[in-house]
C-alpha cells in the first residue's frame, strides 16, 4: 500500500477508522525527511495492514503544530486511536520494521488499563 497524504480534515477519520497507522510528519526542504522517504514507502509495500501516512508540516502547519512537531522528520503510531510513539528523527529499515513488529505485539487492553491507572493517579 502507497502512502497517504493527511490533513486536517482527513486525520481523525484515518486513525478512527484503522487499527495501526504510522505517521511521517515531513517537509520537502528537510534532507532527513527525503533520505527517510523510501524507507518509509519500502515498509508501506511490505505492511499492507498498516496505514502509511505523511503529512507535509509546510501545507498543514495547524496538524503539526496540534502535536507540538520541532524537528522534523517525526514519525507517529497510532494503534486502536491509541498514540505509542512519537519521536524526532530518521529511522533506519531494521530500526522501523522493529518498532511495526513491537507495535502489533503489544496486548492493547493492557495498554489501555495503564493508561486508566495514570490517569486516576494523575487525578
Amino acid at each position: 500500500m502507497a502512502t497517504v497524504n493527511l490533513s486536517l480534515s482527513t486525520f481523525e477519520e484515518t486513525i478512527k477508522n484503522n487499527d495501526i497507522v504510522l505517521i511521517d510528519f515531513w517537509a520537502a526542504w528537510c534532507g532527513p525527511c527525503r533520505s527517510f522517504a523510501p524507507v518509509y514507502e519500502k515498509a508501506s509495500e511490505s505492511n499492507s495492514d498498516i496505514v502509511f501516512a505523511k503529512v507535509d508540516t509546510e501545507d498543514q502547519p495547524e496538524l503539526a503544530g496540534s502535536f507540538q512537531i520541532m524537528s522534523i522528520p517525526t514519525l507517529m503510531a497510532f494503534r486502536d486511536q491509541v498514540l505509542l510513539y512519537s519521536q524526532p528523527g530518521a529511522l533506519p529499515a531494521t530500526a522501523l520494521a522493529s518498532l511495526i513488529e513491537q507495535i502489533r505485539a503489544l496486548d492493547m487492553d493492557e495498554v489501555r488499563q495503564k493508561i486508566s491507572e495514570a490517569e486516576k493517579a494523575d487525578a
